[in-house]
């Protein structure tokens, strides 16, 4: 068995296929009409009728499930949302104890859409506060074998 990617269900397949191209910079890999895939995931309108349940049974703001994404600069990312009119926040960025950063938003159907940022710059910042490898490494929860490739004094 393969996996293939997740599924949203979507009201408004052109509107919900604008926000994912024009906001997080996704690029459609097939587009159907009322079924479009992205690398990892798709949107499709009428998901009920088409798996045979009630109209009603798709449920809007659930908060059981959400689509993540990672990115470099977080705080450029955060400006990007923030100049669009109308977008409906979850929360804004936020620190977690591992030091990774990220803000929640909704999509145009309300499924959470995360964008944090990747591993690999919190790691780097770390580093350039002053942390130990093995400082890094607690903090992150990572291996230590994980975290010192990025140690500047390891890669001079």
């Amino acid at each position: 068995m393969k996996y293939q990617g997740c599924l949203l269900a979507v009201k408004d397949i052109a509107a919900s296929k604008r926000f994912y191209e024009k906001a997080l910079h996704q690029t459609a890999v097939m587009d159907m009409g009322a079924h479009v895939a992205f690398a990892g995931f798709s949107l499709q309108q009428e998901y009920a009728e088409l798996v045979g349940l009630a109209a009603d049974s798709v449920k809007a703001r659930s908060h059981s499930f959400q689509i993540y994404f990672e990115v470099a600069d977080l705080d450029e990312a955060y400006a990007a949302m923030k100049a669009i009119s109308g977008l409906q926040w979850v929360h804004e960025i936020k620190e977690y104890p591992w030091g990774q950063r990220d803000f929640r938003i909704y999509d145009p159907d309300m499924h959470i859409v995360e964008i944090a940022e990747d591993m690999n710059t919190v790691i780097k910042r770390f580093f350039r506060q002053g942390l130990s490898a093995e400082e890094v490494a607690e903090r992150t929860m990572f291996p230590l074998e994980s975290v010192r490739p990025f140690a500047p004094n390891l890669n001079a």
